[in-house]
């Protein structure tokens, strides 16, 4: 049975989104706002955070070495994407220009014929779409979102 899509989430942007040069972190960022303004969909609740194992949350943490509570506390008092992030750097690391680089292209190629294609054929399946409909997760997410529609 397929789910309802798409999943029109205002307020959630894109993966591919970018703060500062990095691509995700400003989605988790909103994951964070609507979750606490009671805004993001319940079974969305799930794989918030670090708790899911492959998380792109879980990834984004790991790559910049902070603990989501910590980012999600900080989050919650306030500040723009850019402090937020200036705050992750200070409380993790700050990777390099070439680090960012990699990191976004990993993220914005996940599911593209690695070993996140199977999940990306599930998520497809889903929503009553055949694989090939997208490429990668990002876009899977973006059409899931109704931001991209599926084969453009």
């Amino acid at each position: 049975m397929a789910l309802l899509y798409p999943t029109i989430i205002p307020g959630l942007r894109s993966p591919a989104d970018q703060v500062k040069g990095l691509v995700y972190f400003g989605r988790m960022l909103d994951k964070i706002r609507l979750a606490a303004a009671g805004k993001l969909p319940e079974g969305w609740h799930a794989a918030r955070g670090a708790a899911m194992k492959g998380s792109f949350d879980s990834r984004c943490c790991k790559f910049l070495h902070i603990d989501y509570a910590a980012l999600e506390a900080e989050t919650l008092k306030g500040g723009s994407d850019e402090q937020l992030l200036a705050w992750a750097y200070a409380h993790g690391r700050q990777p390099s220009e070439d680090e960012i680089e990699i990191w976004n292209a990993f993220m914005c190629k996940r599911g593209w014929r690695d070993a996140g294609t199977q999940r990306l054929h599930e998520r497809l399946a889903e929503i009553g779409l055949p694989p090939g409909t997208v490429q990668t997760m990002f876009e899977f997410i973006d059409v899931d979102e109704g931001r991209l529609q599926p084969g453009k």
